[in-house]
């Protein structure tokens, strides 16, 4: 089952966004998964992992439409990660955040195309905004599909 036959409405009539959560800190893990109204946002929280190795099966699974990662994890780290669902054509956006402020952790998750890279601590306001942003994307990108599909109609 793919994406446009899976989609939700959520109650102001927006498709739900499918969010899905690698963190190994399981008190930040819980703390993000606990602390926001996922559905009032237009969210579906789709699952969580404590480390990249775990997530992945997982991910194959539900199919999320944003992956927010942790960097540094035990057994498969978030870029080995990304890299495993680029290699699989997942077709989602993905969000790092991190606690190390290194410029060779932003340039390769630029490279692997990473929507956006917050340290840690957490601000809820950072997030909040850059999931919004992510999503106003994953809205435009699926409006250009819906009106290429009407122009292959009208041909």
């Amino acid at each position: 089952m793919d994406k446009k036959d899976r989609e939700k409405w959520s109650p102001g009539g927006k498709t739900m966004v499918k969010v899905f959560l690698v963190e190994d800190e399981a008190i930040i893990r819980h703390g993000i998964r606990d602390n926001i109204d996922w559905a009032s946002h237009g969210f579906e929280f789709a699952g969580e992992a404590g480390d990249g190795e775990y997530a992945y099966p997982l991910i194959l699974k539900a199919q999320p439409d944003i992956l927010v990662t942790d960097i540094k994890m035990p057994f498969m780290d978030g870029i080995e990660l990304i890299k495993n669902v680029m290699h699989n054509d997942i077709s989602l956006k993905t969000i790092i955040f991190s606690g190390y402020n290194e410029f060779e952790y932003a340039k390769l998750a630029v490279k692997l195309g990473v929507k956006d890279y917050i340290l840690k601590p957490v601000d809820p306001s950072e997030f909040s905004s850059t999931i919004t942003g992510v999503i106003t994307e994953l809205d435009e990108e699926h409006k250009k599909d819906e009106d290429y599909n009407l122009s292959l109609i009208h041909i």
